[in-house]
């Protein structure tokens, strides 16, 4: 493909648009083959992640053993007391336009994204200090540059192994091509009149709501040069997403060949399962995890000879979990989810072995929500806490907890003597899935223990204002982000991950204050304040990895002590669908929002065994 490009002059020959030290990337099944489409299946518009984590991952990545590697970066330092970190882009690296990528960007977008209020009203917590002092840059030269904070920073660059596509949320982040960038930003252009008529011709309410929604983000903008292995050449839409190879990508195989070996990735939109399901059947899906269900593991199999594929069995890291809101403003369930023994007591009361066999013919295992076994941070200790079914514990523990009292249908009465102990749990899981009948299971366990609880579906947009306003009383939620949990900072852990609700009352308030209407404050010696001084003065602060993990595992103790959230299953199996012929993804790989779910093993290496029969 672009080799012939080289040939008609349309495009320098290869050496020119490498960088002076491109990153070496090993495939899994070692040197591809260029050439070929890749067809994987997307359900809208607002299923922008399955595309993006294609190429989003950014300075650093993670090698077969979970180490982070230099990606983007050549190198990078950070000072003992983890302030200042110094940062070195590989030499050379160019954006998909052919301009080159140096520390120019990240000045620009340091003065005129981050600094900027109307993009960034709040601050990106990535480049800011804990007292929300955004970072200075100190730039060395060309292609290094220093950043520093007002307060230690240890995971600074793990903030950084995603957001490769420049868009984080509604923030930009320093991968800014800053030469295009600057022609659509009012304090940059040389033709504001213009930049007013483009963004009011879009439709948009205002040039912010412009420039954070669509110029900013990858796949709303062709336009705007991207450093990623594939770009799109035309505005994601309804019916089907296209991705080309950038000619300028930065990676080489062992053998020093340009990455990525793929031409072209097609995203075609289903608007059911059971259309997904006929394309898999088919033979339409060469290699997707994304929306593949585990639930449907027996058709993939059965499948297999006619649509001429294999199904390859990942590890995901989610878990079957349920969140009692430690923070919400019922006052008898208030007092009754905080009891330590009330929650050890659920735990007690759940059947997992039978929920495990029932709905996942077993393959699951019985754990709490924890770090996987593959994980550095492993904790074995909280994985096996309170999971032995045991019936008899639970009402001894609840009757010593002061909830003997039934009403005459077996409900157990809250310390007022008249109030049934009742809840609702939310849910975005709906009617028929494995994911509502496994709570439904729960739910039975729970009432045999004398526990009434209800499963209420509701859509995510509803389910975030509920969680949002902390109008949510419990929540079937699984807990993700178990591979490497510092990397996304501990969100669940620390209880600041609000649609994972165990306390987003409580998590308002760590990280808002009294500012955010809806935070409620922990009651003054709580268990949950040491888990912030533990993060805040010994696991962010730390630059020794040993030492942090050490630091970490000792939230995971008041996790196996406490239990602030109630974990069924983990470990669950990710099915993929993988081509015959599709060559880079092997079985048993992490399957984590951190780690890029199939991303993990750096997708510019996938290729075909014979590129010519898949061009389509």
């Amino acid at each position: 493909m672009l080799a012939e490009l080289v040939k008609a002059g349309k495009l320098p020959p290869v050496a020119q648009r490498l960088p002076k030290n491109p990153m070496v990337m090993v495939g899994y099944e070692g040197i591809g083959k260029y050439g070929g489409t890749w067809r994987r299946c997307f359900n809208g518009v607002a299923d922008r992640w399955g595309p993006t984590k294609l190429i989003d991952r950014f300075w650093a990545w993670f090698d077969k053993n979970l180490n982070l590697v230099p990606r983007l970066l050549e190198s990078w330092s950070v000072s003992p007391d983890a302030k200042v970190w110094t940062l070195k882009l590989r030499q050379g690296i160019k954006w998909s336009d052919g301009v080159e990528h140096t520390t120019d960007d990240w000045v620009w977008w340091h003065k005129y994204e981050l600094q900027n209020k109307l993009i960034s009203p709040g601050q990106n917590d990535t480049y800011m200090s804990a007292n929300k002092v955004p970072l200075k840059l100190e730039v060395v030269d060309k292609y290094t540059a220093k950043m520093s904070f007002e307060q230690p920073k240890a995971l600074f660059i793990y903030a950084n192994t995603r957001g490769g596509t420049g868009a984080q949320g509604n923030y930009g982040n320093p991968c800014c091509p800053s030469h295009y960038m600057k022609t659509i930003h009012p304090d940059t252009t040389a033709d504001k009149a213009g930049l007013e008529a483009k963004w009011k011709a879009a439709g948009a309410a205002s040039w912010d709501a412009w420039y954070i929604n669509t110029a900013c983000r990858w796949l709303n903008n062709p336009d705007r040069p991207n450093i990623g292995a594939w770009i799109c050449t035309k505005a994601i839409a309804a019916e089907t997403f296209v991705m080309e190879r950038n000619p300028y990508f930065f990676a080489v195989d062992a053998q020093g060949n340009q990455l990525p070996y793929i031409d072209k990735i097609t995203h075609r939109l289903f608007d059911s399962a059971e259309v997904r399901n006929l394309w898999v059947t088919n033979g339409e899906i060469d290699m997707q995890r994304r929306h593949m269900s585990i639930g449907d593991l027996a058709l993939y199999k059965s499948g297999e000879a006619k649509g001429d594929y294999k199904t390859v069995l990942s590890i995901n890291a989610g878990h079957f979990a349920i969140q009692l809101n430690l923070s919400t403003k019922n006052k008898l369930l208030n007092e009754f989810f905080n009891v330590r023994d009330v929650r050890i007591a659920i735990s007690h009361a759940v059947n997992r072995d039978n929920i495990n066999q029932l709905i996942y013919n077993g393959m699951l295992t019985p754990r709490q929500y924890s770090p996987l076994k593959m994980s550095p941070q492993y904790y074995e200790k909280l994985t096996n806490a309170y999971i032995k079914y045991d019936p008899d514990t639970a009402n001894k523990l609840l009757d010593a907890a002061g909830y003997s009292k039934k009403g005459a249908d077996g409900i157990r009465l809250h310390k007022d003597g008249v109030t049934p102990i009742s809840f609702i749990i939310e849910g975005t899981d709906q009617t028929g899935t494995p994911e509502e009948d496994r709570v439904l299971l729960a739910i039975k366990d729970l009432a045999k223990v004398g526990i009434k609880a209800t499963y209420k579906y509701v859509d995510r947009s509803l389910y975030t204002q509920h969680y949002t306003a902390n109008d949510i009383e419990a929540a079937s939620w699984g807990g993700d982000r178990t591979v490497l949990p510092l990397v996304p900072e501990a969100i669940i852990f620390r209880g600041v991950q609000p649609d994972r609700p165990w306390c987003p009352g409580w998590g308002f308030w760590y990280r808002e204050g009294a500012n955010n209407p809806n935070a409620v404050k922990p009651p003054d010696g709580h268990w949950i304040w040491n888990i912030w001084k533990i993060w805040d003065e010994e696991v962010a602060v730390e630059p020794d990895e040993a030492k942090r993990t050490a630091a970490f595992k000792k939230i995971l103790d008041i996790w196996a002590t406490e239990l602030p959230m109630i974990g069924f299953l983990g470990e669950m199996p990710s099915p993929a669908i993988v081509k015959n012929g599709f060559k880079g993804y092997p079985a048993g790989m992490p399957d984590d929002d951190t780690t890029g779910d199939e991303q993990f093993c750096q997708s510019e290496t996938y290729y075909w065994d014979d590129p010519a029969k898949h061009t389509s």
